[in-house]
């Protein structure tokens, strides 16, 4: 099996909870390599990701590691599974790695919480918003490029539409209701959409009004999304330079608190859609 190029965020947080796992053991990387009767290189390369593993390899990891929680062994070997690339490979070499990486977490979070400040999220967001947006970067992007980044965030929200969709909720601060890309007609219709996303059955959204004051994640907008088992959950933060992507268990402990004292200054479901319609009418 020839080495990867990239490995995605995903291969690369397979890889990670393997070193977790072994470290947990207190196992160096020669004792492991001994005692499955390979390299030490081949631990190494599977912990940094650079091959694929074996569900039949990451098992006998886990037996020489004694790690007794199951789920969490099994959700790993799900993800030896995933063998073949998902939509964002056609993207890759055209759109920033972190942007695919964040569809990739999308695709595979079992829930997903967002927290956004400026902007509406980029799932629940219409195309002409969108392009509004993207139309707003510093230095612009040609037509092609634009074009390239606005289909990529069209093709995220499909994860609302699959016949699984994860549970999601969306912590929208006033500020992104108010501030009027592409104009008060065009915030209006997406708006509107807003209000009709927020019926689906999946989908939650709440605003955190002005009048909250301060609250934990402000100046930061963020994505918690849930694994299969809570050691899998990620958080992605948005940065000047990039998406950053953050499994640490005290930073995922943290992270859960954050959202649960944000969730207390956001209104409630309904007076959160009543605001986001009496805005709209005021367009």
């Amino acid at each position: 099996m020839p080495p990867r190029s990239v490995p995605t965020a995903r291969q690369v947080r397979l890889g990670t909870e393997l070193r977790r796992m072994r470290e947990g053991a207190g196992l160096s990387i020669q004792e492991a390599a001994d005692r499955l009767g390979i390299n030490r290189t081949h631990i190494t390369n599977l912990e940094l990701a650079r091959f694929g593993v074996s569900e039949e390899r990451v098992r006998a990891l886990a037996a020489i590691y004694t790690c007794p929680d199951h789920g969490y062994v099994d959700a790993l070997v799900s993800m030896t599974r995933e063998r073949k690339g998902g939509w964002w490979e056609e993207y890759r070499g055209h759109i920033a790695t972190g942007g695919l990486d964040l569809a990739e977490l999308e695709y595979y979070a079992t829930s997903l919480r967002v927290v956004e400040l400026m902007f509406l999220p980029g799932l629940l967001q219409t195309e002409e918003y969108a392009r509004a947006v993207l139309g707003e970067a510093v230095p612009a992007w040609s037509p092609p490029e634009l074009r390239r980044r606005l289909s990529h965030r069209m093709k995220r929200r499909d994860i609302l539409d699959r016949d699984d969709p994860p549970p999601c909720t969306f912590i929208i601060h006033e500020a992104c209701l108010r501030l009027r890309f592409g104009g008060p007609q065009l915030m209006r219709r997406q708006l509107d959409s807003l209000l009709e996303a927020s019926t689906r059955e999946n989908v939650t959204v709440r605003v955190i009004p002005f009048e909250a004051g301060g609250f934990p994640v402000s100046g930061v907008s963020m994505t918690y999304a849930s694994g299969p088992v809570p050691q899998l959950d990620t958080v992605q933060l948005d940065a000047a330079h990039g998406p950053m992507f953050l499994d640490a268990e005290t930073q995922l402990t943290n992270h859960r608190a954050v959202l649960a004292r944000t969730m207390k200054v956001t209104l409630p479901q309904k007076e959160s859609r009543d605001m986001i319609h009496g805005i709209a009418q005021h367009l």
